[in-house]
């Protein structure tokens, strides 16, 4: 595999809270452990092989106050009512009359690679993701929106975008817990809908819009993929219409 592809090496943010936990542990006991050393040496990485799903996940529990949970879904089931507060900030006049498109990260535009014995998390670049984020950055207001963790996604998001094309970056915390999965909600935005596109890989994060979404395949270590080079004509098109409904539909029924 090309290094190049590899942007960058970050701490695990589910890993790094185990091994804090352990490690409290550890100075708590520190008595103990001496006497047990032989048989403790590689407890704080026992955490690694658990299994962590960045969409399909249980909520926390409701007495740990330390976590900060998204709204919850209604009683009915129905999408939640659009907030006071929209999650983006006023349009800039740079940005002013262009259709917003929201991206997604994780294998949309990377695909992390978990490493166990020295919990770091290797990002691999998707083919053409350079070509893809600038001719966005030209063409719409584009926005970063990531089930995953602010503290993981940041600072991939520092690296992968040289241009600075995302106008905002949002998290899972902006997010909205639906039956299990953490739904984007574009009415959250700010932004009429009928100029929001979001590009995901997983259907389940636009289930409240799907008539806005571009999907794309899952994408993990492919090297000779094209997709997001094969969709610059599609945003090229997209990006000059008042209302991105019908090109959508169209989209869909083909």
């Amino acid at each position: 595999m090309d290094n190049t592809s590899i942007i960058t090496q970050v701490a695990n943010p589910k890993e790094e809270e185990s091994i804090s936990s352990s490690q409290d542990k550890v100075s708590q006991s520190n008595s103990s452990l001496k006497k047990h050393r032989s048989r403790s040496i590689f407890s704080p990485f026992f955490c690694c092989f658990r299994n962590y799903n960045d969409y399909h996940v249980e909520p926390p529990p409701a007495n740990n106050k330390t976590l900060s949970l998204p709204p919850p879904p209604e009683e009915n089931g129905s999408p939640p009512k659009p907030p006071a507060k929209f999650l983006l900030p006023e349009v800039s006049i740079a940005d002013y009359g262009k259709n917003c498109v929201v991206i997604d990260l994780d294998e949309t535009l990377v695909h992390k690679i978990k490493k166990c014995f020295f919990i770091q998390v290797y990002v691999l670049k998707r083919p053409h993701v350079d070509e893809f984020l600038q001719k966005m950055g030209e063409l719409f207001e584009c926005v970063l929106f990531t089930a995953s963790l602010a503290k993981y996604a940041d600072p991939v998001a520092d690296l992968l975008d040289k241009w600075g094309v995302f106008r905002a970056r949002l998290f899972r915390e902006s997010c909205v817990f639906h039956r299990g999965n953490y739904v984007k909600d574009l009415s959250r935005l700010g932004r009429e809908l009928q100029k929001v596109i979001i590009v995901d890989n997983s259907p389940a994060s636009y289930i409240f819009h799907p008539e806005n979404a571009v999907p794309v395949q899952s994408w993990f270590d492919d090297m000779t993929d094209t997709e997001l080079l094969d969709l610059i004509p599609l945003f090229e098109g997209l990006s000059k219409e008042e209302d991105v409904y019908s090109p959508l539909q169209t989209l869909r029924n083909r």
